[in-house]
């Protein structure tokens, strides 16, 4: 029985969830899925310039974990592109990182 996958952080929904090409190719037209996961990975490593290093302890996974990430990211962004499919942005593994103090720590005179 394999692992359970671990959640990735994200650090927010995109903007736009979908990209549809101008006109359907004679071919027919297709749908690549692309994860949020896998647009952090893009945004965080070629939009943002972050080596792949820092990129993953900030999306909590592994180095290598990342490169594959982004590089599945990569081909399904590619497939869209070249062949003139909708690329939807949706689902995948993933959790928003925790964020300041939080409101069930103890502050000053020991409330909550």
């Amino acid at each position: 029985m394999p692992r359970p996958r671990k959640p990735r952080f994200v650090q927010g929904h995109p903007i736009v969830t979908s990209f549809i090409p101008d006109s359907i190719p004679p071919w027919g037209e297709g749908v690549n899925i692309l994860s949020l996961e896998g647009l952090e990975a893009i945004k965080l490593n070629d939009y943002q310039g972050m080596d792949q290093e820092t990129a993953a302890k900030l999306m909590n996974v592994s180095r290598q974990t990342f490169g594959r990430i982004l590089a599945e990211a990569r081909a399904i962004i590619a497939d869209a592109l070249v062949m003139g499919k909708t690329l939807r942005i949706e689902g995948g593994n993933f959790d928003m990182p925790p964020r300041g103090r939080g409101r069930h720590r103890r502050g000053r005179g020991g409330r909550f």
